[in-house]
């Protein structure tokens, strides 16, 4: 799945599982329902920035550029130890931002966005 954007949001606990629950009463009515727009949410702004430090930042732009074949070539084209370099691409896969893939028995890191947009609810 490729984007050329990826959508970073705030939202409260409560709004996301608001969400959630009308969506599931508007399918068990019959309704059909626009596919939400992708994007990694976050619960509050201490959230996000704990995500998004420069240093991952960082590391986004450089797969994105330089497209690694490997956690190691990414580790030596920023400078960092390998370890805390798969630590961060480990955790930025979790939440969304990269995508893992696997090539002869090597894991590599893949960016399918461009741009992140903030959508901060007030």
């Amino acid at each position: 799945m490729q984007f050329q954007q990826i959508e970073i949001g705030i939202r409260s606990l409560d709004d996301a599982l608001e969400n959630f629950i009308q969506t599931g009463e508007a399918i068990e009515r019959g309704e059909t329902v626009e596919k939400q727009a992708s994007g990694v949410y976050f619960t509050d702004l201490d959230a996000f920035r704990k995500v998004l430090t420069q240093k991952r930042l960082e590391l986004l732009h450089v797969i994105r550029k330089d497209k690694p074949s490997s956690i190691h070539q990414l580790a030596r084209l920023v400078r960092r130890d390998i370890k805390n370099v798969s630590t961060d691409v480990k955790y930025l896969s979790q939440v969304g931002l990269v995508e893992l893939k696997e090539k002869n028995n090597c894991l590599f890191p893949t960016v399918n966005y461009e741009r992140i947009k903030l959508d901060i609810a007030v």
